[in-house]
């Protein structure tokens, strides 16, 4: 399931570098500038970018940047610990998300 939206997520990206692409390429230039290592390494990017899905309630972001934090070596107590964070801030909205993070860590760590 949290494989199937990254896909779609990525399928969209395509689409839209045809139908629009100079808004596309002018946010995936940021993209990779901000996913850069700097100040913060890329895990640590990555464990902000799951707590801002939750924050954010997007099933699309919560699948990408779980599968992202795990392959930028994230635990998945990391990765809960970052989601608690967004749970803390949103209330009981963002704990439904939850449910969405656990699925995106059984998936990505098979």
């Amino acid at each position: 399931m949290m494989e199937e939206l990254v896909n779609e997520f990525y399928t969209s990206v395509k689409k839209w570098l045809k139908t629009n692409p100079k808004q596309i390429k002018a946010f995936l230039d940021f993209l990779q500038t901000v996913r850069e290592p700097g100040a913060l390494d890329t895990k640590t990017k990555e464990l902000i970018a799951v707590a801002s899905s939750v924050a954010a309630r997007c099933q699309w972001c919560i699948a990408l940047h779980v599968k992202e934090a795990i392959e930028a070596g994230a635990t998945p107590e990391e990765i809960r610990e970052a989601a608690w964070v967004a749970v803390l801030m949103g209330g009981g909205p963002n704990l439904a998300y939850m449910q969405l993070v656990e699925k995106a860590i059984q998936e990505f760590t098979k």
